[in-house]
């Protein structure tokens, strides 16, 4: 009984006992982990590793309640993956359980089992070093629990997500997973270097993620973070393809989920999420693992620090990593000009999008007229009006140079050459009065000027807001907000850095505090909510970011409004001013909401277009 109540916490479905698997043959130093399911996991779980194996003699106390040979004399010096010994006999209470092994100096192997928590006598047994764990009718003797079980597939899918998040860990190691719909996930060793486990982590995530990260390595008072963060034009629906590991662990910790969060969020849409892989390094003695059964949650000595260092590491990265644009976004272009791309992406203007493709009509149909048509022969009807951008006089004033050709190279100007040299290159015309088209010396770039100009705006207009204390308004009448005598505490504690944020606040009896002075840029604004905000994150994460989303939130729309409009024609002079600023401000591949400012075509994929290679 006492087994089977352990079980509800650390056996939640099949992907919970394949994790605690996998977790011990790590543990026992394998570098080749296999992994077969049936029925979702409900039928069938077999792991094999070729680690260190089990001495027969300690067989019986590997599937006994709290055994383990994992700890050292300090329970706060964890450094191994599972320390509790209760996985084996929780499942061996609720399921039929074998495991048969063998160590590398054993001259055969040996075998146990467990039947719905009824011990059997160890047995010889046959096998090669290693160990293999067989599960079979999972929570049969528990019935009660199968009701809670999702269909094959979803049990199957949460089960690879599990192998996938621990795999990301041990690039050293080879992961097989094969379930009994014939699918197998193979991910081969790499090795433990910055290229493998970049590697490692391509395998999992996709062949696009190295060409859209940003590496991060950041070190604070014994702290250290390493890993990748997607660049901002490369977003996910979902925070699924955010791993974070504490020593190695994979762990899915609300600090470090709101970390991210906070570091990404003036350059992602509200519904789009960051993809990450973060390592966190530090002294196990300053991190508790033992909060929950499961071992997915942690606990910081000191989360201001963690959040800090993660926030910051982040944002210099992004800073630091100039401006890159997705290569997603090339590649919907691509799919957008193939034949029968008329429903690519975008289901049609019923939820406001245009289907692309579908303003075509052949040759001949009553859709073309060759006297309004764009690109009607010169000779056909009345002399029109030049279109801005392509006519002859306007398009002069974009000539930077003879174009970038094999012949023409030798002889271009100097100021021409660097421009084309740069990342978003030359300006050559405007398009539908909001689209500037650029060239490099090896593709095509379309930028969106009210998009890229609306980011430039809100950066100035946050660095002037940050590089030094922000205006405040004083109140006619102080504002007392009523609080838990902690919650005001807390809020007294950071008063000093919430007046550098507009805020002048100051305790007020034992549970209130007062409140003079609030930021000028929030005009009219609900003193005791914001109040309360503030003091609810502290209690969480011990920041005040709260305030500052507020403030950067006002500077984002007033960024909004002061920025070029679309619609508002620009000179060449003034459209390369604004791809030179874009390319010298961090985080100008995307606007303030998230939207991408440009996007780059190769010169390979515009011949490919062609058919010219």
């Amino acid at each position: 009984m006492i087994n089977q109540i352990a079980a509800g916490e650390v056996i939640e479905r099949p992907a919970s006992v394949v994790k605690e698997l996998v977790e011990n043959a790590l543990d026992a130093g394998a570098h080749k982990v296999e992994i077969v399911t049936a029925g979702g996991g409900l039928n069938l779980i077999r792991v094999t590793d070729n680690g260190s194996g089990i001495p027969e003699k300690e067989l019986a106390l590997a599937v006994a309640r709290h055994c383990t040979s994992k700890l050292s004399d300090d329970i706060h010096d964890i450094r191994s993956l599972g320390f509790r010994g209760e996985a084996l006999p929780s499942i061996g209470s609720v399921a039929r359980l074998s495991i048969r092994s063998r160590t590398a100096s054993g001259d055969s192997a040996a075998e146990i089992g467990i039947d719905g928590g009824r011990v059997s006598a160890v047995k010889p047994a046959a096998a090669n070093r290693g160990t293999t764990v067989e599960v079979r009718d999972l929570f049969f003797a528990t019935p009660a629990r199968l009701k809670f079980m999702k269909g094959e597939r979803a049990e199957s899918s949460a089960t690879g997500d599990v192998v996938k998040r621990i795999a990301i860990a041990f690039p050293a190691v080879r992961f097989t997973l094969a379930g009994s719909d014939r699918s197998t996930l193979e991910l081969p060793a790499t090795d433990d270097t910055a290229e493998g486990r970049l590697a490692r982590v391509a395998q999992v995530m996709g062949k696009d993620f190295p060409d859209n990260a940003i590496a991060i390595d950041a070190m604070r008072d014994g702290v250290h973070l390493a890993g990748h963060v997607s660049i901002p034009s490369y977003t996910r629906a979902n925070a699924l393809q955010q791993y974070a590991y504490v020593n190695g662990r994979p762990v899915r910790d609300k600090l470090i989920a709101g970390a991210i969060r906070g570091a990404f969020a003036d350059v992602l849409p509200r519904d789009r999420h960051a993809v990450t892989v973060l390592f966190l390094s530090l002294d196990p003695s300053t991190v508790d693992v033992n909060v929950h059964p499961a071992k997915a949650d942690v606990r910081f000595r000191d989360p201001g620090l963690v959040r800090g260092l993660i926030v910051g590491a982040i944002r210099e990265a992004l800073a630091g990593a100039g401006i890159r644009a997705a290569t997603t976004g090339a590649a919907g272009m691509m799919a957008a000009f193939r034949p029968g791309a008329a429903s690519y992406a975008h289901p049609g203007p019923a939820n406001g999008h245009r289907s692309y493709g579908a303003s075509y009509h052949a040759p001949g149909s009553n859709g073309f007229d060759p006297l309004r048509s764009a690109q009607r022969p010169l000779d056909v009807g009345e002399p029109r009006p030049p279109r801005n951008g392509f006519a002859e006089n306007e398009q002069a004033a974009f000539d930077t140079g003879p174009l970038a050709s094999a012949d023409a190279r030798a002889g271009m100007a100097e100021p021409a050459e660097t421009l084309l040299g740069m990342v978003l290159g030359a300006a050559r015309a405007q398009v539908h009065e909001n689209y500037i088209v650029a060239q490099t010396r090896d593709s095509l770039v379309i930028v969106d000027q009210h998009a890229a100009h609306e980011r430039l705006v809100y950066e100035a207009l946050k660095n002037a807001l940050h590089a030094r204390a922000v205006p405040s308004q004083m109140l006619l009448l102080p504002e007392i907000v009523d609080l838990p005598e902690e919650d005001a505490d807390r809020l007294a504690m950071h008063s000093e850095m919430l007046a550098k944020f507009g805020l002048g606040l100051e305790r007020f009896g034992p549970g209130a505090v007062a409140v003079r002075e609030t930021p000028s840029m929030l005009g009219e604004t609900n003193v005791q909510q914001l109040v309360r905000d503030l003091a609810d994150e502290i209690a969480d994460n011990d920041t005040v970011e709260t305030l500052k989303e507020r403030l950067d939130k006002i500077a984002a729309t007033m960024a909004c409004h002061g920025s070029v409009r679309s619609g508002r024609l620009l000179k060449a002079e003034e459209m390369n001013a604004l791809l030179r600023q874009m390319e010298a401000t961090p985080g100008s591949g995307t606007c303030n909401h998230g939207r991408p400012t440009y996007i780059e075509l190769k010169l390979a994929d515009i011949e490919r277009l062609f058919g010219r290679r």
